[in-house]
């Protein structure tokens, strides 16, 4: 188990995917914020938004679905704005070339102790942030995310910054709740040379209540 002596509160779950059990530390809840020294405020990250990135989001868990028996033999992948980055730590489990990311400051820090409640190796970590260049991070035969598109200035970010990290030849998978940004987001990808399309997800119980979003791809 890891201690934290930290401000904000924790708490801890076993979430069963694909008949493996994953321990998650994760935000007590969307109340808990820690920000003393403003790192987070000067990121352009508001005290509303600050604990979003550390709890375990219904569309997290249907990326992770998704992606579990998803062909990614030879690729190279990245999850962006992976918060608690749940479909990276299982498909790391499962050997997939994995990287993942983010701009929230604690990211880094829940993903490594995660890794290491589950008895998994180091997983690739690159901050990720969609506004500026990030030289370290490299190009991807895959790009996935979920709940990447709740504001209206995103789908424009997000297909930038996605376009800057892929390979010529590429697959994005987004999974989105419906927001209602997801058709600007596919504009803006087929704008840049990209063909999308968006599936309509079957209805599927998670975190006890029913979730029906969408999968939006684009390949180049």
């Amino acid at each position: 188990m890891v201690s934290d002596s930290s401000p904000y509160e924790v708490k801890f779950e076993t979430l069963l995917i694909d008949n493996i059990d994953f321990q998650i530390r994760s935000l007590k809840d969307r109340q808990q914020f820690d920000d003393p020294d403003g790192i987070a405020e000067d990121m352009g990250i508001s005290s509303s938004q600050w604990s979003l990135f550390g709890i375990v989001w219904p569309s997290a868990l249907a990326l992770t679905n998704a992606m579990v028996h998803f062909n990614t033999e030879g690729k190279r992948v990245l999850e962006i704005g992976c918060g608690l980055a749940i479909a990276s730590i299982t498909m790391h489990q499962r050997h997939v070339d994995i990287t993942a990311s983010d701009y929230h400051p604690l990211v880094e820090c829940f993903l490594n102790e995660n890794i290491m409640l589950n008895d998994l190796p180091p997983l690739p970590f690159q901050t990720g942030n969609w506004l500026t260049e990030n030289p370290l991070l490299g190009k991807f035969d895959l790009i996935i995310g979920s709940d990447v598109l709740y504001e209206q200035t995103h789908p424009d970010l997000l297909s930038a910054f996605i376009d800057r990290h892929a390979q010529p030849h590429v697959e994005i998978c987004i999974i989105d709740p419906g927001r209602g940004n997801h058709n600007k987001f596919n504009r803006a990808m087929e704008h840049l040379g990209y063909e999308c399309s968006t599936e309509y997800l079957p209805a599927q119980m998670i975190q006890e209540k029913s979730y029906r979003g969408k999968l939006l791809h684009c390949d180049r």
